[in-house]
């Protein structure tokens, strides 16, 4: 894999509002589209033949350690509790020796196939296995590290006040190179979110690093969570700085306004994976009181559940029948959330399909964006970082 990507022209290609371009890219950077663009000096051509230009989408919150993805099949017998299903993956992955380095490079590339050209993973630190799963995950980012922007949270999925030692480790991921500080139901499994919230935002100011915390508590307790949540925000200044994953509370109060209010004041991000089986944040009445709220599949193919492929359209359509979702306009929200929101959300710079945009582009045989959604056709292209990764959903040699 080289870093030095050769300048490209992509022809024949039509933006989302059906306009016929041509996009320039030198540098890795998309230079000014237009319909009459001629290529850049030494630039490979590729004739897209009318193919739809969407921006490289974004998965907001994916697992990669944990996957079997591409391995035998995981018969799932764990029981019904989320200590349950923790306690199973702990000891399940210690005992099978699962190789996080492998799996999160062989579920990455899938990703990056699939059009996902950026990337937050969450990866278990625990006191069981210290830094394993984050050096193989490390490792993977290395491997591509041209083709493929990746964030990584520090993620104490076996809780961190309850298991001694967690904290400290914490902090020396986020010293060996995670980018965000992870967290996990302060009440019901750390059992003090009072406590558990406070060392979380230390740990996070220490390091610098912003947070993302899973909030998967129910109703009056995830909602008294997440006040002492944004209580904290404000105090400590961290303002843009917060997502909050799952917030199943929000979808189960009977009126969450006065949380969306602060949520919007304090700009904190939601994140929702739109599960059938459990409450979801309003999705419409937050993008209308200014609230950034993305999406992204949580696990795929794990211990936790035999769901999920690593095809952000998939996923948006998934959102799009959570929400009813119908109209043209309605799945175009879908798509934002796997594309400009979760960038947003995540804090993914330069994104779009502007001149001066990091060059993540993706070319498909469909009508408009409603149809790409929903149709899921095969990606015709994939480009990232200027890079041609995937033709026709089979990765190129650079990937």
């Amino acid at each position: 894999m080289t870093s030095a990507a050769r300048p490209l022209l992509l022809s024949n290609v039509r933006l989302p509002d059906g306009s016929p371009v041509s996009v320039p890219v030198v540098n890795g950077r998309i230079e000014a589209p237009g319909p009459n663009v001629a290529p850049p000096p030494g630039a490979a051509i590729e004739d897209g033949g009318g193919a739809l230009l969407l921006p490289g989408f974004v998965e907001g919150h994916t697992h990669l350690d944990k996957s079997h993805w591409g391995r035998a099949w995981y018969r799932n017998e764990v029981g019904p509790n989320l200590v349950d299903r923790i306690e199973n993956e702990r000891a399940w992955r210690k005992a099978a020796g699962h190789d996080a380095g492998a799996q999160s490079l062989a579920l990455a590339r899938a990703f990056l196939a699939a059009g996902t050209t950026r990337l937050r993973s969450h990866v278990d630190i625990d006191t069981d296995a210290g830094l394993h799963y984050l050096e193989g995950v490390l490792e993977t980012r290395h491997a591509l590290r041209d083709v493929l922007d990746m964030q990584i949270v520090a993620f104490p999925q076996s809780g961190m006040l309850i298991r001694p030692g967690t904290e400290d480790l914490l902090g020396s991921a986020l010293a060996a190179g995670a980018d965000v500080l992870g967290a996990l139901d302060p009440a019901l499994i750390d059992g003090d979110p009072v406590g558990s919230l406070n060392a979380t935002f230390a740990l996070a100011k220490r390091y610098g690093k912003p947070i993302d915390i899973h909030l998967h508590e129910p109703g009056d307790i995830g909602a008294f969570t997440l006040k002492l949540l944004l209580d904290r925000v404000e105090a400590t200044g961290m303002q843009g700085q917060v997502v909050v994953s799952h917030a199943f509370c929000l979808g189960a109060l009977p009126e969450p306004q006065a949380l969306l209010e602060r949520i919007a004041r304090l700009d904190v991000a939601l994140l929702t994976s739109a599960p059938p089986s459990r409450p979801v944040p309003p999705l419409k009445r937050c993008r209308e009181m200014g609230i950034t709220i993305f999406g992204g599949n949580d696990g795929i193919r794990d211990t936790w559940t035999p769901y999920g492929v690593p095809d952000m359209l998939e996923r948006a359509m998934l959102i799009g029948l959570r929400y009813d979702l119908r109209r043209d306009d309605d799945l175009a929200i879908a798509f934002d959330c796997v594309s400009a929101a979760a960038a947003r959300g995540c804090g993914f710079a330069d994104y779009g399909l502007h001149a001066g945009a990091r060059a993540d582009l993706v070319l498909v045989d469909a009508e408009t964006i409603a149809h790409a959604v929903v149709a899921r056709p095969r990606r015709k292209l994939v480009v990232s970082n200027g890079h041609v990764v995937a033709r026709d959903g089979a990765l190129t040699d650079l990937a």
